[in-house]
């Protein structure tokens, strides 16, 4: 079993579909082991993109991660981190394939819905980010 981190962003918290994204995941055999709404201040969004931090985007990225709460979820279930993935589409929702989450609920590049860990290193490190550990149930 693997473990990764889903973050429904901003963009999809406003728009009232965390229930409907929610229950894409439980639907692919992905389960909800640990779960969280917050609103990320300036310093706790810098430091998890922070791999990011020397690229244009990175001022228009935080400003966006903390215009609204976000919510944080583990997922749990074999090949996660690449199921997750696949759920969620490209990154850019007009490239992305059709019914995958972004393709239904993100509007733009930047304001796409939703992130997932990129490999089972991130995911652990993700994971660390925003959980501790007697906060995620199997």
């Amino acid at each position: 079993m693997e473990r990764t981190l889903s973050i429904i962003k901003p963009d999809a918290v406003s728009k009232n579909v965390i229930g409907k994204i929610i229950q894409r995941f439980e639907d692919a055999g992905l389960k909800v082991v640990g779960l969280k709404m917050l609103h990320l201040n300036k310093d706790v969004a810098k430091g998890f993109y922070k791999e990011h931090n020397e690229r244009a985007f990175f001022a228009d990225l935080i400003k966006f991660m903390t215009s609204n709460p976000v919510v944080v979820q583990v997922l749990e279930g074999e090949s996660a981190v690449r199921l997750n993935r696949q759920l969620m589409g490209d990154t850019d929702p007009q490239t992305a394939a059709e019914g995958t989450i972004r393709s239904d609920f993100a509007k733009s590049i930047d304001a796409n819905a939703v992130h997932g860990s990129d490999s089972l290193e991130s995911a652990a490190r993700e994971i660390e980010y925003f959980f501790d550990k007697s906060e995620i149930f199997s």
